[in-house]
């Protein structure tokens, strides 16, 4: 799906070159997870995977943004957003102390 960005001539030309290299950031991340799942026993393997489906989730509502200034505001340099994310949803809570649980015991 093509989105049409918002904002003056030159905004939206930057934008349109944060938008691949905040992609390829969500991929990258992704791509951790998933090499991290493969490797673990269940119930990590599933809620690793219930993370990957957050940051999909994520990265859908970021590339659907059709504001440039978004873009070129929140995203021209990448740091860790895409964990900060993560780390804000609190699907991702309820799992992180599900996980301090289970090693407690």
């Amino acid at each position: 799906m093509e989105i049409t960005l918002t904002g003056t001539a030159s905004q939206i030309e930057w934008a349109e070159q944060i938008r691949p290299r905040v992609d390829l950031e969500f991929q990258r991340v992704a791509t951790a997870f998933q090499t991290a799942a493969a490797r673990q026993a269940e119930p990590d393997r599933a809620e690793t995977l219930a993370v990957i489906a957050i940051l999909e989730e994520k990265r859908s509502e970021v590339m659907a943004n059709q504001r440039a200034g978004y873009f070129i505001r929140d995203w021209q340099e990448l740091t860790d957003q895409v964990r900060q994310m993560i780390a804000a949803d609190g699907r991702y809570q309820t799992i992180r102390a599900n996980r301090r649980a289970r090693a407690a015991q």
